[in-house]
This record gives C-alpha cells, sequence and structure tokens, in this order.
C-alpha cells in the first residue's frame, strides 16, 4: 500500500522512456518496494532497516534517483545531527517516496534548503548505493 507524501496528487509524468513501466511517483515508489534493502539503507540506519519500514535510510539515493526520471529539484528538510531528509519537488507538485519511514511524524516541505547530488555523492558510499539502486531499477524495467 502506497502511502508517501504527495501520493494521489502527483502527476508527473517521466522525461525518459529509460526505465519502461515507470510512467508516474506510484510507479516508482512500486518498483522500489522491491528493491529498497539493507544495502540500499544509510548505513547509520542499517540496524533498524527492515521489510516493514523498507523506505528508512533511503531519502537521498530514491530522491536524486527520482530527479534522474523526472527532473525537479531535491531539498531536504533538515534533521537532528545535522542532517537533511531528502524529497523532490517537480513544477508545484512535491512527493517524497521515502515519508513513511517516519510514520506519524508531519514533516514540512516548505522553505527547505535544495539539495545536490555532487555533495551528497562526495560520500562515495552513498554514490554507491544510488548506483546500485538505479542499476537495480533498470534491469527490472527491462
Amino acid at each position: 500500500m502506497r502511502k508517501y507524501y504527495g501520493h494521489g496528487t502527483v502527476d508527473v509524468k517521466p522525461l525518459t522512456n529509460e526505465y519502461p513501466g515507470i510512467g508516474n511517483p506510484d510507479d516508482l515508489y512500486d518498483a522500489l518496494g522491491g528493491i529498497w534493502c539493507e544495502y540500499t539503507c544509510a548505513p547509520r540506519l542499517r540496524k533498524d532497516w527492515s521489510k516493514d519500514n523498507k523506505t528508512l535510510g533511503q531519502c537521498s539515493v530514491t530522491a536524486f534517483l527520482a530527479q534522474d526520471i523526472f527532473g525537479g529539484k531535491v531539498f531536504g528538510i533538515p534533521r537532528e545531527g545535522g542532517t537533511f531528509h531528502c524529497y523532490n519537488v517537480v513544477g508545484n507538485r512535491t512527493f517524497d517516496l521515502t515519508s513513511e519511514q517516519f510514520g506519524d511524524e508531519v514533516l514540512d516541505y516548505s522553505d527547505n534548503p535544495e539539495q545536490f547530488r555532487e555533495v551528497h555523492f562526495a560520500r562515495e558510499e552513498k554514490r554507491l548505493r544510488y548506483e546500485y539502486l538505479k542499476k537495480s531499477l533498470k534491469e527490472r524495467s527491462v
């Protein structure tokens, strides 16, 4: 069941046909549901990752992959410890494919700083997790 922020209100279409079967963010969420795993989770959160909380630690790699597919910008909600929770904005549509990891917590999607892949992927482990997610999605979409 899709529970992410923006579900049902986001009608953005892909900029590329590189991923057959991905026609909107719902399709991407559904496909990633079978790909997100402990490996694609942020290392600091891996001990808490489970199939019941599959979006835990997946935000930045997922948001940048969604940006590859749908365009737009990635923004980050400041979190404790100086980290950011990443989400997507395409045109005037906001969606966060990994928001369900926060349960009932209400996140503020307004006035957050833009996030850049060059900064996030300066950390090799994060770049490698993103590349794994992207490769797995391509293989699944063929």
